[in-house]
C-alpha cells in the first residue's frame, strides 16, 4: 500500500506498507520514503575508447560539471505513476534515452545497451538508467536544448582522463562516478 503525503509536482512523500521476502521469511514493513521519476544517463563511447562529456552549468553546484548526457524520463510525476501503474518505466527509459542524448549533444544513437540502473539511498527512490552507445552519429543540426539547460559542448575524453576528472572533483554526481569507474576497470 501506498500513501502520498505530499507532491510538489517533481518529488513526492510516501508512506509505504508491505511484504518483504527476506530468505523465505515476510516481513511486514512500515516506511516514510522520497520519490522522484528516473532519469537516463549515456555512456557514449567512441572507436579509439573516449567517452563522451557534456560540460554543463549545474544550478545546484553553482559551477560546472563535466557529466554524461541525460535527463528525465517523465515530465511530470502524473506520467511517471501512470506508467508505474501501467508496468512501463523501463520502455519509457529506453525511448528517453534517444531524445535526450539528440537534445543535450546533437547525437544520433543506435542499438543503445541498458548497462545499470542505479538506484539511490534507501528512503529515497530515484533510478538512474545508464546505457552504453557505441553506435551513433552526430546530428547536423546540433544540440537542441531546453531553455534551462546550460551546457557548453561536450569533449571526448580518454579512460584516464575520465579517472583524473573524476579523482579532482570534475565530475559531480557520484552515481555517475562509480558507474563510469566500474565501466573503465572492466573496458581498459
Amino acid at each position: 500500500m501506498e500513501k502520498c503525503l505530499f507532491d510538489n509536482g517533481f518529488f513526492e512523500y510516501l508512506e509505504i506498507e508491505e511484504d518483504i521476502d527476506i530468505e523465505g521469511k515476510i516481513k511486514h514493513i512500515k516506511r516514510k520514503v522520497v520519490r522522484r521519476p528516473p532519469g537516463i544517463r549515456a555512456l557514449i563511447v567512441n572507436d579509439e575508447n573516449r567517452i563522451l562529456l557534456s560540460r554543463e552549468f549545474r544550478y545546484e553546484l553553482s559551477t560546472w560539471d563535466y557529466r554524461l548526457p541525460g535527463g528525465k524520463v517523465f515530465d511530470t510525476l502524473e506520467e511517471f505513476r501512470q506508467a508505474l501503474k501501467d508496468n512501463t518505466v523501463d520502455e519509457a527509459a529506453n525511448k528517453t534515452v534517444f531524445k535526450e542524448v539528440l537534445e543535450e549533444v546533437g547525437i544520433d544513437i543506435n542499438n543503445p545497451k541498458l548497462i545499470k540502473i542505479s538506484k539511490d539511498g534507501a528512503s529515497v527512490i530515484w533510478d538512474l538508467y545508464y546505457y552504453e552507445i557505441k553506435d551513433f552519429k552526430i546530428d547536423e543540426n546540433g544540440p537542441q536544448l531546453e531553455e534551462d539547460e546550460i551546457i557548453n559542448g561536450y569533449v571526448w575524453k580518454s579512460f584516464d582522463e575520465v579517472i583524473e576528472l573524476c579523482q579532482t572533483g570534475q565530475i559531480h554526481e557520484d552515481r555517475s562516478i562509480g558507474v563510469l569507474l566500474s565501466y573503465i576497470l572492466k573496458n581498459k
